[in-house]
């Protein structure tokens, strides 16, 4: 028994399929897409310990040939380095445009898979299978793909949308409990740009989904993986309404950046401190109602998660520095930042130009 999510996108269509033990069935769902029986694994160290026999026994038992790269875990590994050694190994398993690549892991799995498999003889096939709350209600939907540079985060990539998104949520049981709320960063995003409803529901039944709640959990990631597939066939390469996606990235990602893209600041953590930042900038800037941003700031209090700048360890860039990595932005236009802003929970938009001025200020603000 498991729940389907389609995303649509004409010829590029696909499903979302999420349920409990589906990663022991992952042969049922992968067989289809096969031409030949040969798929090649990419995971990291940390997956393949704890589910890797799990996958490998549901495909051996349909006669499947597997190839495995584990890669190091970490947000590093999504270099330069790396997408070079994972397609130089593809090649070297004759993996063809015909066959299935499998990205199996979190989002720096997902995101440099799916870009290996768009370059690989100009486009291979490939199948999410994400191990983390962030991948599941995020970079696992959508196509986004890439690795990052040293000018920022997620600044090389390409749209590769994937064949299938295979979610069994019984593998979040393995995650810390840090990893967990990390990737619910992404979860409370959605009800803060687009429904007030869910963000609601958060509020009352988030605690436990983080104590592990199946039932809960199921429809937390159903729910962000609707809102996100409908964006996506909306706008499938962010010309428009998928940017509302970024509510709080941009802060986020200059922060991940300034932390050195190390585990002083994980993902997922960056999107809630900037999604509590958004509201504060929108708030200033008159947009919404003065008690919004409390009110954010107060759930991610009560789920035990980072909130401010003072809650990142170690010591940040000025305000001034941190406005400098924002320019760096993808989004940018002319030098612009396009900041997500609200005029309520569940009501964002896309403010094309901001006062930067008040951002500084709201920066500086949380500095202190």
């Amino acid at each position: 028994m498991h729940d389907k999510v389609d995303v649509k996108l004409g010829n590029r269509s696909y499903s979302i399929h999420i349920g409990t033990d589906l990663l022991k069935s992952a042969g049922d769902f992968i067989l289809p897409l096969l031409r030949r029986k040969k798929v090649a694994i990419i995971t990291d160290s940390n997956i393949a310990a704890l589910h890797l026999n799990d996958l490998k026994q549901s495909l051996v038992s349909y006669d499947i040939d597997i190839s495995v790269l584990t890669l190091p875990p970490g947000e590093r590994t999504k270099s330069w380095e790396y997408i070079e050694k994972t397609v130089e190994w593809l090649l070297a398993e004759h993996i063809e445009r015909d066959d299935v690549i499998i990205a199996f892991g979190g989002g720096v799995i997902g995101d440099l898979v799916g870009f290996a498999a768009s370059i690989l003889r100009r486009g291979v096939r490939f199948v999410q299978i994400p191990t983390s709350l962030l991948a599941q209600v995020d970079s696992s939907v959508g196509g986004k793909t890439g690795i990052n540079s040293l000018n920022g985060k997620n600044l090389i990539g390409a749209f590769n949308q994937p064949q299938m998104v295979l979610i069994d949520i019984n593998l979040l049981d393995t995650l810390s409990a840090r990893d967990f709320l990390a990737g619910y960063g992404e979860v409370m995003k959605y009800g803060l740009l687009g429904d007030c409803d869910f963000f609601e529901w958060l509020e009352d039944n988030a605690l436990d989904m983080a104590k592990g709640n199946t039932e809960k959990r199921i429809y937390a990631v159903k729910r962000s993986c609707e809102m996100k597939a409908d964006i996506v066939s909306q706008d499938e390469q962010e010309k428009g309404q998928r940017a509302l996606l970024n509510l709080g990235h941009t802060f986020c990602h200059a922060l991940e950046t300034a932390t050195g893209l190390s585990d002083r600041l994980l993902h997922g953590e960056g999107v809630g401190i900037g999604c509590a930042l958004a509201f504060e900038t929108s708030m200033r800037l008159g947009l919404c109602p003065q008690e919004t941003p409390s009110r954010v700031r107060a759930h991610l209090t009560k789920m035990g998660m980072k909130v401010s700048l003072s809650d990142i360890p170690g010591n940040l860039p000025n305000s001034e520095e941190l406005i400098k990595l924002m320019k760096q932005d993808k989004k940018a236009v002319d030098g612009k930042i396009a900041f997500i802003m609200a005029k309520e929970i569940g009501n964002a938009f896309i403010l094309p130009d901001i006062d930067l001025d008040i951002v500084k200020n709201v920066l500086n603000d949380a500095l202190i």
